[in-house]
This record gives C-alpha cells, structure tokens and sequence, in this order.
C-alpha cells in the first residue's frame, strides 16, 4: 500500500498499534471517532497490504539472560551481487542478529548483536566472521547503555 493511500485515520490506528498492538478496536475507535468495526476494517486492511508487517511481543533482553549487545560494521572482500546475498541469507539464519543494514561508506553491512556474553559473541564472530572469507573486516562496538530501542515508524500527517 503506497504511503499515499493512508488517510489520517489509518495514520491514526497506525499510531495507536505502535504504542501497544493490543489496544482494541473500540478504544482506537473512540479515540479517533470511528465505529469499531471500521476499525477492525481498516487494521485487516492495513494486514493485507503488508503495511503492518508483524506484530511481535518486546522482551526485555537482560529478563531473559541476554546482558551483551554489540553493534558491529562489517566490510566484505568483494561488492559482488552473490556475496552479498550469501552474506545476507547468513545473518537472516542467525537468531543473534536483531538488525542488520545494507549501508553506504567504509562498511558494506553494520549489525545490531545480541548475545548472552562475551563467550557467546566471539563464538558468533568465527561463525559468521572467521569462517566467511568473504569478509575482509570488521569493527565491533559494545552498547554500554540502551538509551532508545524501537521500531515505531514516524507518521506525518495528510
């Protein structure tokens, strides 16, 4: 669904959902002056058309053992297509990557790292560094302080 097919309302819901994806339709729908079955309505729609991708549950890293994130830029040997899918479909495989982009500069990927310990890192770096070849370097950052974590996408108005 283009950016230009969304009024104000489903910006509105979308707004809401963002907040907390558990909110009802008749608390949205009284909020924005709408009925909640066209609330309803317009979440399946915004389903359907991939503009609410997923809707997950937020776990608390450290709630679960999960005390180390790392933020790593990663240059490969070589820009080429096939390289970089290979590399690609290695960090969508790997439940310690919780970010990863495709970038511009000196680094061709920079990764958000989440691991239990320094022990569980360095095993992540010789799977996904060491034994790549086509990796030629990369730099690792350690996150001292979650200052902001989120995934809310900002909503301009029509």
């Amino acid at each position: 669904m283009p950016a230009a097919d969304l009024d104000y309302l489903d910006r509105a819901i979308l707004s809401k959902l963002q907040e907390d994806s558990r909110t009802i339709a008749e608390s949205i729908g009284a909020q924005i002056g709408l009925s909640a079955a066209a609330v309803q309505r317009r979440i399946k729609r915004l389903r359907e058309t991939g503009v609410i991708a997923r809707e997950v549950a937020v776990v608390e890293p450290k709630s679960v053992g999960v005390h180390m994130t790392f933020v790593v830029m990663v240059e490969m040997e070589r820009e080429r297509i096939e390289v970089l899918d290979a590399f690609r479909k290695q960090v969508l495989g790997d439940p310690a990557v919780q970010q990863c982009y495709y970038v511009t500069g000196t680094a061709d990927f920079v990764l958000v790292v989440a691991c239990r310990d320094m022990t569980e890192f360095e095993e992540f770096t010789r799977r996904m560094f060491f034994d790549n070849g086509e990796v030629r370097h990369f730099t690792t950052s350690v996150v001292m302080d979650r200052v902001k974590v989120g995934l809310s996408v900002p909503l301009h108005g029509d």
